[in-house]
């Protein structure tokens, strides 16, 4: 009898330790299961961060600036895969997770207008803006007034970015609110004064021509009938697309087939400057904290042009302005009159 105890005894244990194998294997292929999941998951969490930053350092113009931050230490408790180091300029709905226009992620062609704008210039500055919003323009508006609430009424105003300090130029806004890591997502800065007349400018025609001349710096031509122009070099050629050079032996400044600097060649004025976003990213560093009106900036702004000078900067003559002249922070134009001599000549009087 005890013989058969046993056996049936054995039998049992022997049945037990097999269902608690086969439970303990399960569990074993269930845990296997699982960690082959997890490590997928790591795996494509860390291919994506990889491919990301692949992406930002190929589109990304400013590799060494971004890689002097990390190696400062600044931002090595940050993980690399979640630094965004650049920003823009677009407005974010409330009651959306994303911008109301196409995002920067797919890196789509854009472009900045940046204009000082005083209330009594409103209407100037409203024909400006009408021109560049239909081309996808981003507006900014820089108010040395402080009077935003009278821009309102119009029905642009609302996707415009407004910020107002009073009696500043637009090289102290540009210093401080245009930061190359703001407006690296644009491919152009126009950074326009107000009082500038936009009848024959078209911006979609005028960046057509930059891009195909590889301009880094431009401006429009200056209607010769502006109020004032100041170099001979910004005046509008009225059989050219565009130029590079002036030639001009009259003055204390010749300029020849080897002048290799403003104002015969390399040179825009500050009223209607234009920028690349690379060029943008050189001449931010050129302006200095304490900068008032600009002058002398045009003079400077050669070592910007990424290159050759004489190539890489040039005036479009086919898509033109009209420079008003008028007073810095919102002056008044001078009163032009013209007086002739009789049988020999005209010429303005201010």
């Amino acid at each position: 009898m005890k013989s058969i105890k046993t056996w049936r005894l054995l039998k049992r244990n022997s049945f037990s330790d097999g269902v608690k194998f086969g439970v303990k294997m399960k569990q074993l292929q269930f845990m296997a299961i699982m960690c082959t999941v997890m490590l997928f998951v790591v795996y494509r969490t860390t291919y994506y961060q990889y491919k990301q930053t692949e992406m930002e350092a190929k589109f990304s113009p400013f590799d060494i600036s971004k890689g002097s931050r990390f190696s400062s230490g600044r931002l090595k408790s940050l993980p690399r895969g979640i630094v965004q180091a650049r920003s823009d300029l677009e407005l974010r709905p409330l009651w959306s997770t994303s911008s109301s226009r196409k995002k920067f992620g797919v890196y789509s062609n854009r472009n900045l207008l940046a204009i000082p704008a005083g209330i009594k210039q409103k209407d100037n500055v409203d024909a400006i803006v009408r021109k560049f919003l239909p081309e996808n323009f981003t507006v900014i508006l820089f108010h040395y007034d402080g009077d935003v609430n009278a821009w309102r009424g119009l029905d642009w105003s609302n996707k415009a970015i407004h910020i107002a300090a009073q009696n500043q130029t637009k090289w102290w806004f540009a210093k401080r609110f245009l930061h190359p890591d703001v407006v690296s997502n644009y491919d152009y800065i126009f950074l326009w004064d107000e009082d500038l007349g936009v009848e024959n400018f078209d911006p979609r025609r005028y960046l057509e021509i930059v891009k195909s001349e590889g301009f880094e710096i431009s401006q429009p031509a200056l209607d010769p009938n502006s109020t004032e122009i100041h170099h001979k070099f910004t005046i509008r050629a009225r059989t050219k697309k565009f130029h590079r050079r002036v030639y001009d032996l009259r003055g204390s400044v010749k300029c020849t087939n080897i002048s290799e600097g403003p104002p015969c060649t390399g040179f825009v004025e500050g009223m209607a400057p234009v920028f690349s976003r690379s060029a943008w990213y050189c001449a931010w560093h050129l302006i200095q904290n304490d900068l008032v009106h600009g002058w002398g900036m045009d003079m400077k702004l050669g070592y910007c042009a990424q290159g050759d000078r004489t190539k890489n900067v040039g005036i479009i003559d086919s898509e033109y302005v009209v420079h008003q002249g008028i007073q810095t922070l919102g002056g008044q134009p001078p009163t032009r009159k013209v007086i002739c001599i009789p049988f020999l000549l005209c010429f303005n009087v201010y």
